[in-house]
């Protein structure tokens, strides 16, 4: 089986052409690509995970098992999902038929043994390296075992800035070739982007089919070298980062730091307010995962975030961070 094309070191050298002969391969099959998806899993039912859920079920139409550890919060997420579909409903985007057919192909469990019969499954976890790993070695031993030479079920990760090879090697080598990165962006019904990180193990067709899957539930794919924070958390938690030193400093205040760059930079949403919708918890660690893989002094965290998420100022999600909620 062969590895994914158009895969680039973090520490490539690569001349440009090289690198766009690697992309144009892979991109020329993308139109007749079929996602063959039958039957869709998620893990984990937070704010990520639901979002992937409504679009599997609601835009195409999937079978999805939806597993978290809480049933309690299995109930709250697809009441929200349900009330999410009801404003389509009263703004024409679908019928209640619709919605109520596609909150009907949701079906909630408590273990992972639900998955069983999924072919694709995408984890929405905590950004937590050693939780992530350990949820994969369980997935290896549920999902159907590839057959020889065979691509199985695809496993990918939700995971915003966690090397996907790393994840990748956390299961046996046939597994390994069917893990892939597929970076939704938050809240997921809503923003249209999806980061596609292919593993050094990724089969093309791995690659291949997870793009078409994205663009079936209507997204555009980005695809990234497997660098740590992708594309989207490379440049935008430094961003956020220094926000946060700039109020840690004193420099401003939240509002002016935030006033500043929508108005004077033209971002629909200020860095300490986006920091507080992604959660400062999630920050932080994608944070870490950047100074802990490059080194570099400029990926530290901020010590006012270090502390804020210690407080369990976590942002809106906790009801307070950088503005109360």
């Amino acid at each position: 089986m062969l590895p994914a094309v158009a895969r680039l070191s973090v520490r490539s050298r690569a001349l440009p052409g090289v690198a766009s002969r690697a992309f144009a391969t892979a991109s020329s099959a993308d139109a007749s690509t079929e996602h063959g998806v039958k039957k869709f899993g998620v893990v984990g039912a937070g704010q990520m995970g639901i979002g992937i859920a409504q679009v599997a079920t609601s835009v195409v139409g999937l079978p999805v098992v939806l597993v978290d550890t809480s049933a309690e919060r299995l109930e709250k997420q697809i009441a929200f999902m349900g009330s999410v579909l009801a404003k389509d409903v009263a703004k024409g985007r679908m019928t209640e038929e619709q919605r109520a057919a596609a909150l009907d192909r949701i079906v909630p469990a408590t273990s992972l043994s639900a998955l069983a019969e999924c072919d694709f499954v995408v984890e929405a976890v905590s950004e937590d390296p050693a939780i992530k790993l350990e949820l994969f070695r369980q997935l290896d031993g549920v999902l159907a075992a590839p057959a020889p030479g065979a691509v199985g079920p695809i496993l990918a990760s939700n995971t915003s800035s966690i090397p996907l090879t790393r994840i990748a090697g956390s299961v046996s080598a046939a597994r390994a070739t069917s893990v892939i990165g597929m970076h939704f962006m938050n809240p997921v019904p809503v923003m249209e982007l999806v980061e596609v990180i292919p593993a050094l193990q990724t089969a093309d067709e791995v690659l291949l089919r997870t793009e078409a899957l994205a663009r079936a539930m209507g997204k555009t794919t980005a695809r990234s070298a497997d660098a740590p924070g992708f594309i989207a958390n490379r440049l935008l938690m430094p961003m956020l980062n220094e926000a946060i030193m700039c109020l840690g400093e004193g420099i401003a205040t939240p509002e002016d730091i935030d006033t500043v760059m929508r108005l004077g930079m033209r971002h629909p949403m200020g860095p300490l307010k986006l920091a507080d919708f992604i959660g400062l918890d999630t920050c932080l660690a994608i944070m870490r995962v950047l100074y802990n893989e490059f080194g570099d002094p400029k990926f530290r965290p901020a010590p006012l975030l270090v502390r804020y998420v210690e407080a369990g100022w976590l942002g809106k999600k906790a009801g307070r961070g950088f503005y109360q909620y």
